[in-house]
């Protein structure tokens, strides 16, 4: 969903409702009415070429059944006169005549046929007629246009939405139930930087004494339930609050603060690094528990970690990551408490926090790393299955992607941009 407006000093705002709509598919029963269409063109020339031949058939037949009568006249009058010994003659020829004579009412129906024929092919032009009057109603010979002025509508939206790389979170809405499976705590995710082409889903169900991970190679084969691979991992979980970022996972080791960075395409441990003073097991979770202590994520920047240590008190801590080596960038500490926290996730650099993982939850606190700035927020979304273990945001799909109570699902969100143009200062 596109629109513009302009602020109080005159600048255009636009808006964008991502994920993008896929392309305007056309109107089934547009598809219907050509089908139809084309199956009564295809009719009609049968009935005409049919029509030819009946037509040139029935000429012929026409011209039988004329001699056909005339010979059985002549037989008549020559029987009738007997005067001749020639009507003896004909005696052979009019037995075969008479075995013709069962032809002529098969003439007449064939006949009142090629009326009915005849009739068919014109209800049949009429109704060709009709049909192209409601599709040229419809616009159908103009969708292959319409359809062109869509593709063009969409890359300017794209090329609207590469400058919106970045925004500010308005609205939640959904969420979309992808599929129903596992306990009632877990992560399912993808990778925000692999291609369009590459839909590859991950899966981790529980949040303690797990270490295998589902991979899935679509999001359709996730819903049938259709696993490509399955791994393996050196080290158990801990919580539900990892990351696959460029075709590596990153997780939190169990029962310590050491983050892990294990390479899907080796299938081994690439990285290990220990957070220094983050709390672990259970010591600052979310509000729901379940070793939530430490929360890997990503957004359009790159790669985050968030947690709490007790020199901020239990506050919120959050550390920008090298994604090759692990080691912190940039470190920000927050004033909001990690126990009183729901969830939270990153988009453009700012980190929302919710202020509950159950029904009412709302998106109540915003940490900017740009400006090291927060605002109190009221962005309510809807907790369908009472009990969010997971919420994290994929940049590239530009959706939530949330563990509800046993129930993958997906959320949409609304950004808010301002694009500067060269007149402004």
């Amino acid at each position: 969903v596109y629109s513009s407006a302009q602020d109080a000093d005159g600048r255009c705002i636009c808006t964008v409702v991502a994920p993008e709509q896929s392309l305007c598919s056309r109107d089934a029963k547009g598809r219907q009415l050509r089908q139809l269409l084309e199956k009564v063109q295809n009719m009609s020339q049968s009935i005409e070429v049919l029509n030819l031949r009946t037509q040139r058939d029935f000429q012929y037949i026409m011209k039988m059944e004329s001699q056909i009568k005339g010979l059985r006249s002549k037989f008549r009058q020559i029987e009738s006169e007997r005067k001749t010994p020639v009507s003896r003659n004909f005696q052979e020829l009019k037995g075969k005549m008479e075995s013709l004579q069962p032809l002529i009412p098969v003439l007449e129906q064939y006949k009142t046929d090629t009326k009915l024929i005849a009739q068919f092919k014109e209800e049949i032009r009429n109704l060709s007629g009709v049909l192209m009057g409601i599709q040229e109603e419809m616009g159908a010979y103009d969708y292959d246009e319409l359809q062109q002025r869509v593709q063009s509508l969409e890359n300017r939206l794209r090329n609207c939405m590469s400058k919106l790389t970045c925004g500010t979170l308005m609205q939640i809405t959904g969420p979309q139930t992808v599929k129903t499976s596992g306990t009632r705590f877990g992560a399912w995710m993808t990778d925000p930087l692999a291609s369009l082409k590459n839909n590859r889903v991950w899966y981790m169900d529980s949040y303690t004494n797990n270490k295998i991970v589902r991979e899935f190679k679509s999001m359709s084969d996730f819903v049938a339930g259709v696993e490509s691979r399955t791994y393996n991992l050196p080290f158990k979980w801990a919580g539900t609050n990892h990351v696959v970022y460029n075709g590596s996972l990153y997780y939190n080791k169990i029962q310590s603060n050491i983050l892990v960075r294990y390479s899907f395409e080796t299938g081994r441990v690439v990285t290990q690094r220990a957070l220094e003073s983050a709390g672990f097991h259970n010591v600052y979770p979310y509000t729901w528990g379940g070793f939530s202590d430490i929360d890997l994520m990503a957004d359009e920047i790159g790669l985050w970690v968030v947690y709490a240590t007790n020199q901020n008190a239990g506050n919120v801590v959050i550390s920008q990551l090298n994604p090759d080596t692990l080691q912190i960038l940039q470190t920000w500490n927050t004033e909001y408490s990690k126990r009183n926290a729901g969830e939270s996730f990153m988009i453009c650099g700012t980190l929302y926090i919710t202020n509950s993982h159950l029904t009412g939850a709302k998106v109540y606190y915003a940490y900017s790393t740009k400006t090291s700035t927060y605002e109190y927020t009221d962005i309510p979304f809807h907790n369908q299955y009472f009990h969010m273990s997971m919420l994290d945001y994929n940049a590239r799909d530009r959706a939530l992607y949330g563990w509800n109570n046993g129930h993958q699902v997906l959320f949409n969100v609304t950004l808010f941009h301002i694009i500067k143009t060269e007149d402004d200062s």
